[in-house]
């Protein structure tokens, strides 16, 4: 891998937990970065993506995640139009965090992994489902956003790793502990 770390990517459908488990890695100490955490900064610092989104759709959505979620997730075309601007940007500074980073083992969280073909970037892939009641209670009137994601059943038969996050953290951390004890025997 010439210094990268082994790469394990976290992912899964809307409010499963994602952010929880990466947390769980961090409790771990294992580097971790969120894509969505890349993705809320290029809204709001990257001047490519600033200028584009002004350009679309008008100055008030420029840094507003609000106004472009209003945008986005009532008009499918629009919100394929703002991934083609993000995904190759958030893959790239993704890659070259991975790259810089000094530790056995690098966790990312990617929330559409497998709706992008992304898994061939990482060694490992850590998928995170929770009941679709617990999903919808962490983010009412989720169905209409899942609709275009592949389904936890084909995530869950794609991954290395699959968690039904309807516990404790207590829990989630021995699982991630599991997780690296395989990936990584100490």
């Amino acid at each position: 891998m010439g210094g990268r770390p082994l790469a394990v990517a976290i992912t899964g459908g809307i409010a499963a937990g994602k952010s929880e488990a990466l947390a769980a890695f961090a409790r771990h100490g294992v580097p971790t970065l969120s894509a969505d955490a890349v993705v809320h900064d290029l809204l709001a610092y990257d001047e490519e993506v600033r200028r584009a989104v002004k350009e679309r759709w008008g100055a008030d959505a420029v840094g507003n995640r609000a106004r472009i979620g209003e945008i986005v997730f009532h008009d499918r075309a629009e919100l394929e139009w703002l991934e083609r601007l993000l995904h190759p940007k958030t893959r790239g500074i993704a890659d070259a965090w991975l790259g810089s980073v000094e530790a056995p083992v690098a966790a990312v969280e990617v929330p559409l992994l497998f709706e992008t073909n992304g898994e061939g970037r990482f060694d490992k892939v850590v998928v995170v489902t929770a009941p679709a009641a617990t999903r919808e209670a962490r983010r009412p009137g989720l169905a209409e956003r899942e609709a275009r994601l592949i389904p936890d059943e084909e995530k869950v038969r794609r991954a290395d790793f699959s968690y039904v996050n309807d516990g404790s953290l207590e829990e989630l951390d021995a699982f991630v502990a599991r997780v690296l004890e395989a990936v990584w025997p100490s």
